[in-house]
């Protein structure tokens, strides 16, 4: 039996301490993936796009339990990003792109996923299923913090990390980043748990 435990191979990416700002160096790492355009909270293609991924996430575990390989399902992460970041902003979510991702088994692999990809297809029939890609995403060194409350209110959460990279000497690279550990339709708002994550490079004047 092979098993895959995120929660104890990358407790530090995953579970990082609250209250306070710590520095991870994420290796390439592979996920299920599906991109989009516009509010998450508005747009029913972000939704199709969960449900698809949600859907090859579990089509896989099964499939490949036989094989003797177990695992549970990681969580739901976003990258979030507009063409200028220093345009991102939370009040201006319709101008978002956004990538959504749960993480795989290393030794997942693009057949598997094209099995997997046929077996959802015939339960369900979810255009987005096609739109699915298997591949590797290598973010490196980034600052990030366990957040808890409501989705609607990680605002100041977020400036206070992009100041933390600021005073460390980096500046902000790459995609904003998030994993909900948090069920939304479960769990009371407050109670949320969210890591927020930002990759950072260092700033010019930073040796």
């Amino acid at each position: 039996m092979t098993t895959f435990d995120y929660k104890k191979e990358y407790k530090h990416l995953y579970f990082p301490p609250q209250g306070r700002f710590t520095w991870v160096d994420v290796p390439p790492l592979s996920y299920l993936m599906l991109d989009g355009h516009g509010d998450p909270n508005k747009s029913p293609e972000y939704q199709a796009a969960v449900e698809a991924l949600y859907s090859l996430a579990y089509t896989l575990k099964f499939m490949l339990k036989p094989l003797g390989v177990e695992y549970s399902v990681p969580p739901l992460e976003g990258l979030w990003w507009v063409e200028n970041m220093a345009e991102f902003s939370e009040l201006a979510k319709d101008r978002w792109d956004w990538r959504m991702m749960i993480l795989q088994p290393v030794l997942v692999t693009p057949e598997q996923l094209e099995q997997a990809r046929a077996q959802a297809l015939r339960k369900k029939g979810q255009p987005a299923l096609e739109r699915v890609r298997l591949e590797l995403y290598h973010e490196g060194k980034a600052a990030q913090i366990t957040y808890l409350g409501a989705y609607a209110d990680e605002g100041p959460t977020i400036a206070a990390l992009h100041d933390f990279i600021h005073e460390q000497g980096y500046e902000r690279a790459e995609k904003h980043h998030e994993i909900y550990l948090g069920d939304p339709r479960r769990t009371a708002p407050e109670k949320l748990k969210t890591v927020i994550r930002q990759p950072a490079r260092p700033a010019p004047s930073h040796p």
